[in-house]
């Protein structure tokens, strides 16, 4: 009965790893894409963020802060806190969207939902990053 225990510890262990890998693959090119064009001035970007009304500096830190949290997601030491950053710069995308913009908040929403399914797949993970914080 152990030796099934193990196989199944074993491959729940290899399909955490590969689900974790697709979602920062699908993550990292979703938001060095968006934060690319942000900090490229894609003109749709400029206009939208001429929409927020606090300026332009906002899209640059908008876009740098997609494309850092992109990189992070692939570097174990920062992971996590690249996935959160970039969670609540999503609630924060959702928020915009309903409350000063308009449009469609779904595209945010569902990159909110894979960083949260991306961070439960770590949540064993928590415990090491807050002592290393602490």
């Amino acid at each position: 009965m152990s030796a099934i225990t193990a196989d199944s510890a074993a491959t729940a262990s290899k399909g955490t790893l590969a689900a974790s890998w697709i979602l920062r693959f699908l993550l990292g090119a979703a938001f060095l894409a968006a934060g690319g064009a942000k900090l490229a001035g894609v003109p749709m970007m400029v206009q939208t963020f001429e929409g927020i009304g606090i300026g332009q500096w906002f899209r640059y830190l908008t876009g740098a802060i997609e494309v850092a949290g992109a990189v992070m997601l692939f570097l174990p030491a920062t992971r996590l806190l690249g996935a959160a950053a970039l969670a609540c710069t999503m609630l924060g995308a959702i928020l915009t969207h309903l409350v000063i913009i308009g449009g469609t908040a779904v595209p945010a929403g569902v990159l909110l939902v894979l960083l949260l399914a991306f961070l439960a797949l770590h949540r064993s993970d928590l415990a090491e990053l807050k002592a290393r914080l602490d």
